[in-house]
């Protein structure tokens, strides 16, 4: 079995925020939107779940819901903590705060290409993602849990398998997804040749 194989990385949307619970835009690191009680008991089931698995990494985004879930999913273990700014949301610019539906209003009337009103385009996001996964490409630990955002790894999801992002249907929150190496690799390049031909 070629050794790729047997590198695992463990996939979640972080546990419900506040943000969340408020339907609200949040893209701001320096805004500590938290998790709610629901989104704590959430990463500890999320925990419960991950309890047989040797994790050796955590990697996290630079907003506070993505690191509480992580403290709280693996707590009582010596897990080092990677902030990777890659997977950060997208940056919402100045629906910042807005409701949900005005980001998916605004979206309905744009491309991917567009950029949101002093924010960054979907595109533009898709490309730090491919970023991000190649850095954790690059390293060598064997079991990796990344929990993200929910746009993030849709799209991730979505290039892994070849298919389709499902706009609309959020991932639930704090639900581990599993990729090797190889799956890791394909949502990677596929996520790279999606960006490339939009600037073509």
């Amino acid at each position: 079995m070629p050794a790729d194989v047997l590198r695992l990385f463990v996939f979640a949307r972080h546990a419900e925020s506040v943000a969340n619970a408020a339907n609200m835009l949040n893209s701001n690191p320096v805004q500590p939107v938290v998790l709610t009680a629901r989104g704590r008991t959430q990463a500890r089931a999320l925990g419960a779940q991950l309890a047989n698995l040797d994790v050796d990494l955590a990697v996290g985004t630079r907003l506070l819901r993505t690191r509480q879930t992580i403290d709280i999913a693996l707590d009582g273990r010596e897990v080092p903590t990677l902030i990777e700014p890659g997977f950060d949301e997208i940056r919402a610019g100045d629906l910042e705060g807005a409701p949900i539906e005005a980001y998916r209003s605004w979206q309905d009337q744009h491309t991917p290409g567009d950029r949101l009103p002093h924010g960054e385009s979907i595109e533009e996001a898709l490309r730090r993602y491919a970023g991000a996964l190649r850095h954790l490409l690059d390293r060598t630990e064997a079991v990796t849990l990344v929990v993200i955002h929910d746009l993030a790894l849709r799209y991730i999801a979505a290039a892994a398998t070849n298919s389709s992002p499902s706009n609309g249907r959020a991932f639930p929150n704090a639900v581990p997804y599993l990729f090797d190496q190889p799956a890791a690799r394909r949502a990677a390049a596929s996520l790279a040749a999606l960006t490339s031909s939009a600037q073509s």
